[in-house]
């Protein structure tokens, strides 16, 4: 694999007291400065899976970043701040419930389809700019709640003072600090984050990732395309079909291809798939219409 053709993904476990910006660049420059982004953004103080996206790989961020992720949390009790976790200004102090049942009862009521507030500190855009600039600025602005899925809450444990920590596999789009507020509001007594680990984000998970250290020792040691894991990979729920050889050309000038070129099997009506060429090369996700394949994201 050539620097310029690179088209992948590398699952980077992401440590805290850095940026997701930060990974992103850090990632480019390991590669040789080639396109980078990543999908999905990380607190500073959160470590993780951050998927890290190469070369054209970038057009699927989004797709990526839409898959139902898995975080492992914990926060204090009686204490609620302006950035929901423990690192920002304290804004209130109380006594924390200790009671078992009830704490059980309310974290557990986040489960299933909820409306959340996102925090001021937080990288969403409103009106060209991010929350977390305005709030440095000392201003608070209105945001529209948003709908997001909490697919299940477990493993939840109870310490002493008020420290609690459970897991949370949950929707695109979910704040972990808003959850671990709403939750303290919730109780009567405040609380805010006091730990976030990603576990997963669709296909990539914690048990895959690598470390910047673990990427700078592969490339000292001449093995670092193999983190590069392919497009195909993680999108394991396509269909994939394959072209005969005499289709090639099309393929490579992102034309409409006739499903006649298509080796084996051909897709029914409207459907999406990762197409093939004759030499077994992802060229990118299409959608059958109207008897041909028409691109909706090229990967060549």
């Amino acid at each position: 694999m050539e620097k310029n053709n690179i088209c992948g993904f590398v699952n980077l476990y992401k440590e805290q007291n850095y940026t997701s910006n930060d990974a992103v660049n850090i990632v480019r420059g390991i590669f040789g400065r080639i396109k980078t982004g990543h999908t999905g953004t990380l607190d500073p103080m959160a470590e993780g899976v951050l998927p890290i996206c190469l070369g054209k790989a970038t057009k699927l961020a989004d797709m990526v970043q839409a898959e139902t992720k898995v975080y492992r949390t914990s926060m204090i009790l009686g204490k609620t701040t302006d950035t929901y976790d423990i690192w920002g200004n304290v804004l209130s102090e109380k006594p924390a419930v200790t009671d078992r049942d009830n704490i059980l009862s309310v974290i557990t009521s986040f489960r299933g389809e909820i409306s959340q507030l996102p925090p001021m500190y937080s990288a969403l855009k409103i009106n060209g700019k991010r929350l977390y600039e305005l709030a440095r600025e000392g201003k608070t602005i209105e945001r529209k709640p948003r709908s997001i899925t909490i697919y299940d809450i477990g493993d939840i444990e109870i310490g002493d003072g008020g420290n609690i920590s459970f897991t949370v596999t949950c929707s695109k789009g979910t704040y972990i600090r808003s959850l671990c507020h709403d939750i303290g509001i919730s109780l009567g007594c405040g609380g805010a984050m006091s730990a976030l680990e990603r576990i997963s984000s669709g296909y990539f998970s914690k048990k895959d990732s690598l470390t910047i250290l673990e990427l700078r020792k592969m490339k000292d040691e001449g093995t670092l395309f193999d983190a590069v894991i392919p497009p195909e990979k993680v999108l394991g729920d396509y269909e994939r079909f394959s072209l005969s050889h005499s289709a090639d050309k099309f393929a490579e000038n992102g034309n409409k291809i006739s499903l006649g070129f298509f080796k084996d099997k051909k897709p029914s009506e409207n459907h999406r798939f990762l197409l093939f060429d004759g030499s077994g090369r992802l060229i990118g996700i299409y959608k059958e219409e109207n008897g041909f394949a028409k691109p909706l994201c090229r990967l060549i």
